[in-house]
């Protein structure tokens, strides 16, 4: 008995101290090389799609740490590979692009960088507001943690720098592109999130849905023109877009469970030119959000409906009725597997603390094109969200002070040290921990 108290205390110690060399090893190298690698990133984002400066240092920064990379996948894309004898292969991605935000947070190393927007054909001032700059420096201090600690684990680590995550285009790029093809179908997928709504350094991770589904819907509304004067000479698409918008509010909260969340957003509502002109047409944009299939479908095919017999109300004939189009940029929610969150939850409260792990309910319909590479074929993965924002800075808003900023705000700003190194460490651990000598 004494002997197996000995065994299992010499156990514990080791895995301590191994958990601790961990965390220094990765504070260590945050001090020499991340911290001035995450200054770079910040300050110089780059534009979905047209990420090739950051896309030529992230290949330059995993060649360095002894991956094999290979450029141009789905457009600006990353792949580096590390195989380290037999075992699972296991994709950790990393998203890498900015916003066209122009950066008002006041810190030292803020971003005045400029670039042609691909969309719109303006120069536009650029930022990482959402954190990807976080993302791409913690997934090259874990490619440099990996290769050195090779005699801990055992198969092949794939490493995705990915692009245009803004605008959900990046991850299906890439499967277009014949990543799984070329490269190798992963045994599990991973990915996290910088959270400016997270206390720094802790782990959020859920065993449901962290990332909603999401369409872009667009509804073109046909009228009739005439004076504004005479408006009985005409059938008013202002008027009639008006309804629409206000019953499309119906969907989420009559159509759908109490307990079931959506959201249809009416972004954007333009028509007309002049004060004294009823037009002839208007344009409605809408954002609709999910957590599953079912409903997706009760909202699309209810914004539809809508849409169609408003126009009836209104005396549209047939040929004049609202179109509806649903862009075929829309993504599935990110479903975690739950047996994995479980498993991974565990290694992380062993490696970490249980104070670093939360389980927090996401608020609001944020979406994520994650999925695209977890769907098609079924690929086990989790999805988990890292704290950026120190705990005092919650506590000076709850006592009426200055409100924490949150993503894609010109204000946005997280505590690079703490992100990148619980982003390094909560990744390597779950790496350790599918990836077994």
């Amino acid at each position: 008995m004494i002997k197996r108290v000995i065994g299992l205390v010499a156990v514990l110690f080791a895995s301590t101290a191994a958990a601790s060399n961990l965390a220094d090893a990765i504070g260590k190298d945050y001090d020499e090389h991340l911290a001035a690698l995450f200054d770079h990133f910040h300050r110089n984002p780059e534009l979905s799609a047209v990420e090739h400066e950051t896309a030529r240092r992230m290949a330059l920064e995993l060649s360095l740490a002894g991956f094999v990379v290979t450029e141009g996948v789905g457009g600006t894309g990353v792949v580096a590979m590390l195989e380290n004898g037999e075992g699972p292969l296991v994709m950790m991605r990393g998203d890498m692009d900015g916003l066209p935000i122009e950066e008002k947070s006041g810190l030292e190393n803020a971003s005045r960088a400029r670039q042609v927007d691909p969309v719109t054909g303006n120069t536009v001032y650029t930022m990482h507001a959402c954190g990807h700059d976080v993302h791409i420096t913690s997934l090259v201090g874990t490619a440099r943690q990996m290769a050195a600690r090779r005699d801990e684990w055992s198969g092949t680590l794939m490493l995705l720098v990915q692009p245009a995550e803004e605008r959900l285009l990046g991850a299906r790029a890439m499967r277009d592109d014949g990543v799984w093809e070329r490269f190798g179908t992963p045994d599990f997928a991973l990915a996290f999130h910088v959270s400016s709504s997270g206390v720094a350094g802790q782990i959020n991770v859920q065993e449901g849905s962290p990332y909603a589904g999401a369409d872009t819907v667009d509804i073109i509304i046909h009228g009739v023109g005439a004076h504004g004067a005479s408006p009985h000479r005409g059938k008013d698409p202002i008027v009639l877009g008006s309804q629409i918008v206000l019953a499309l509010q119906t969907l989420v909260s009559r159509e759908l469970s109490p307990r079931e969340p959506g959201v249809v957003t009416v972004g954007s509502f333009h028509s007309g030119t002049k004060h004294n002109i009823i037009p002839d047409r208007a344009h409605l944009q809408l954002t609709v959000r999910n957590t599953n299939e079912h409903t997706r479908r009760v909202l699309l095919d209810g914004i539809e409906r809508i849409a169609e017999n408003m126009g009836r109300v209104a005396g549209l004939p047939d040929d004049k009725l609202p179109e509806v189009i649903v862009s075929n940029e829309s993504v599935p929610p990110v479903v975690n597997d739950a047996a994995l969150v479980r498993r991974l939850r565990g290694a992380w409260i062993d490696a970490m603390g249980a104070d670093a792990v939360v389980d927090v309910p996401t608020k609001g319909m944020g979406a994520e094109d994650f999925t695209f590479f977890t769907q098609e074929p079924d690929i086990p993965s989790v999805y988990w969200s890292v704290g950026g924002t120190p705990r005092e800075d919650f506590d000076r808003e709850a006592a009426g002070g200055e409100p924490v900023p949150g993503h894609h705000s010109p204000l946005f700003r997280i505590s690079p040290e703490p992100s990148v190194t619980g982003g390094v460490e909560s990744t390597v651990v779950a790496l350790l921990e599918l990836m077994p000598k």
